[in-house]
């Protein structure tokens, strides 16, 4: 699987994950999955529910990328995968 970029909340009651469309054609059509979910239980010992995902131009999920680390998102890991 492609290698994914993550983000979580300031709540830390919500992820996102942004993965590279591994079906896309380089400097064609290039997108981006972007993966709404929320944590569940205790935050790393499950993996959080994921409830939606939207395909994107990978310019528009670089620019909702940046928003949401504005908007004070920060970036994490999947440490609920060990």
């Amino acid at each position: 699987m492609p290698k994914s970029y993550w983000l979580i909340n300031s709540n830390r009651t919500e992820v996102k994950r942004f993965v590279k469309n591994d079906k896309s054609i380089d400097g064609v059509f290039e997108y981006m999955f972007i993966d709404t979910g929320k944590v569940v239980g205790v935050l790393g010992k499950e993996p959080p529910l994921m409830t939606t995902t939207v395909s994107v131009d990978i310019d528009l999920a670089r620019e909702i990328y940046e928003r949401l680390i504005s908007q004070g998102w920060q970036k994490t890991r999947e440490f609920w995968l060990k």
